[in-house]
């Protein structure tokens, strides 16, 4: 059984009906263009994580940004949900980054 989401379409009378499946991804916008919003967060077992909320563009994109912050933090982190998480609390040195790459990027969640 295929997992592919179909938008809800469960059946069709019109027999020419052909299912459109393109997944479009947003164009990546440029640094200046992009609004990041940096959270701290707690999982499970209270490990903090960095979290950069808020990239638009290519999965492939968002995963070049997530390695080069995990590269700059000399620490693990994944690309998950549209969001890029960094193990441990590296809000300052992460904004401190984007902003010195042109992106538009300010601390949130308290």
């Amino acid at each position: 059984m295929s997992k592919k989401n179909h938008s809800g379409i469960v059946y069709s009378t019109n027999p020419d009906f052909e299912f459109d499946s393109s997944d479009d991804e947003p164009e990546t916008l440029t640094p200046s263009q992009q609004d990041l919003r940096i959270w701290l967060d707690r999982k499970g077992g209270g490990k903090v994580i960095t979290l950069v909320k808020g990239f638009t563009g290519t999965n492939t994109d968002l995963e070049a940004l997530g390695k080069q912050l995990k590269s700059l933090c000399g620490t693990g982190g994944t690309v998950k949900d549209r969001e890029v998480q960094i193990q441990g609390d590296h809000r300052d040195k992460v904004i401190a980054w984007l902003v010195s790459k042109n992106y538009k990027a300010k601390k949130a969640g308290g």
